[in-house]
């Protein structure tokens, strides 16, 4: 016997069916999510770039590793597996949908043999008088029973939730609908970062692809405050933030506190604390280890500067008194980082009141140049993130399904009672679409509650 070859539109359909292609489609986003959390995402930093080839650079950039979830083929990878979803719960579905709808009401011998739950109780009591007796007792101890007659036996049949068999589908449904907002976010939303000084106003962002955005309105910083911990090391930093339109405050939005996980939200788009930093000047010496031939040098904010040997030098970090660090110490101090014309790179702290440990570091390291600071001229400004991200409520709204359907799906099951009532025997029978155990411990109350019932039932 030969099996009649499918046409291409079968085969397709089986395809996407396939329990097979959701696994690989699965394992596919599970192993993708792992490479986008080892590889920086957006525009990665220098001391990144640096620790690999330009070979991979380029490579990395071509493949979308730098902004995966927004890559051609990540989210062609959402795009098959939310098909997949679909093709199997309509292949399915018309199965589960028949037992719920349809259900088999009559206990025939061949579904009693099927049933692991089953239990027989004699009687001598008129049928019809039996029937209503059970029709009652099922009413009031599990749900109301549909009653009929085939071939002389009376038959009971009821059902509690059976609609619970559609959770697989509520999680397929929240699946599709997550996937849909993270689609719609991806297509028409956009991430970015600005930074913003005291004082001044931004009307455009740069995302993580370096596109600019412009966002319609403005946004000015009214003002940058951080509180410290008795250590020195920053406790809380906010920004006081001002929404412009058409270079008028907008009201309700004016003077309003950013502070993290506590963000500023307008027309879609929203505004998150991430970072700060001084944009005024920080002020250098530079002397031979004698401290002859003095230069001085000015470094512009997160930029840096080349000192007269072919160095670069970038500052990481200031304080106006080191004494909260060291208290054997005092005055202004700076933490740098040097990167010598043959590559090497050292950070290390620069002092305005203590020459003699700059001069004693210059000489552990080859007596190069000394570094003397002399203080900053600080102007703070703001690193906000910001994002706009159409599609939110409608993940919102595939978690809340998400969450109603696993429920149902592991703590709620179809639980069904059949009774045959024929030559002086009530046969029972019941089973349950998950936790059997369960079942056959409320099962067998339940046979030892109908005995009772029959038993106690007078006699005309």
């Amino acid at each position: 016997m030969t099996t009649p070859k499918k046409d291409f539109l079968h085969s397709l359909w089986d395809f996407f069916c396939s329990l097979k292609l959701t696994m690989f489609l699965l394992i596919s986003l599970a192993v993708i999510s792992i490479i986008g959390t080892v590889i920086p995402q957006g525009i990665p930093p220098q001391e990144y770039l640096a620790r690999i080839s330009p070979a991979k650079i380029t490579l990395y950039k071509a493949l979308g590793f730098f902004d995966m979830y927004h890559s051609w083929w990540f989210i062609l990878l959402l795009y098959l597996l939310t098909v997949n979803l679909i093709a199997c719960s309509f292949k399915r579905l018309p199965h589960i949908w028949k037992i719920i709808s349809q259900p088999v009401t009559t206990l025939s011998n061949t579904l009693e043999q099927s049933l692991t739950n089953v239990a027989t109780i004699k009687t001598s009591a008129e049928p019809t008088a039996v029937k209503e007796r059970l029709a009652s007792f099922l009413s009031a101890e599990f749900s109301t029973p549909v009653v009929s007659e085939v071939d002389g036996a009376w038959h009971l049949f009821a059902q509690k939730t059976p609609w619970c068999r559609l959770s697989v589908y509520f999680v397929h449904l929240s699946i599709i609908v997550i996937f849909i907002g993270s689609i719609i976010g991806s297509l028409f939303g956009f991430k970015g970062y600005v930074n913003i000084l005291e004082g001044e106003s931004v009307s455009k962002v740069m995302t993580r692809s370096e596109k600019e955005i412009d966002l319609g309105y403005s946004v000015r910083l009214e003002q940058f405050s951080m509180a410290k911990y008795p250590s020195g090391a920053p406790k809380e930093f906010k920004s006081i933030l001002t929404v412009l339109e058409n270079g008028k405050p907008v009201p309700d939005y004016t003077n309003v506190r950013v502070i993290v996980n506590d963000p500023l939200s307008y027309k879609g788009i929203t505004f998150y604390q991430s970072s700060y930093g001084n944009a005024g000047n920080y002020y250098f010496t530079v002397t031979d280890i004698n401290g002859s031939n003095p230069v001085s040098l000015t470094v512009a904010g997160q930029s840096s500067v080349t000192l007269p040997d072919g160095s670069s030098l970038h500052v990481l970090e200031a304080t106006r008194e080191v004494s909260q660090f060291a208290k054997d110490l005092s005055g202004p101090a700076a933490q740098v980082e040097l990167h010598t014309p043959n590559g090497k790179a050292e950070a290390f702290v620069v002092y305005a009141n203590h020459p003699e440990l700059n001069i004693q570091h210059a000489k552990q390291h080859g007596a190069g140049p000394v570094i003397h600071y002399r203080g900053a001229e600080e102007k703070m400004y703001t690193g906000l993130q910001v994002a706009k991200d159409p599609g939110v409520e409608i993940v919102w709204l595939g978690c809340l399904l998400m969450v109603v359907g696993i429920y149902v799906a592991f703590f709620m099951s179809h639980r069904r009672i059949w009774i045959r009532i024929q030559d002086g025997a009530v046969t029972i029978g019941g089973n349950a679409s998950k936790n059997p155990g369960a079942f056959q411990q409320n099962f067998e109350a339940l046979v030892a509650q109908l005995k009772t019932a029959l038993t106690t039932e007078k006699q005309p």
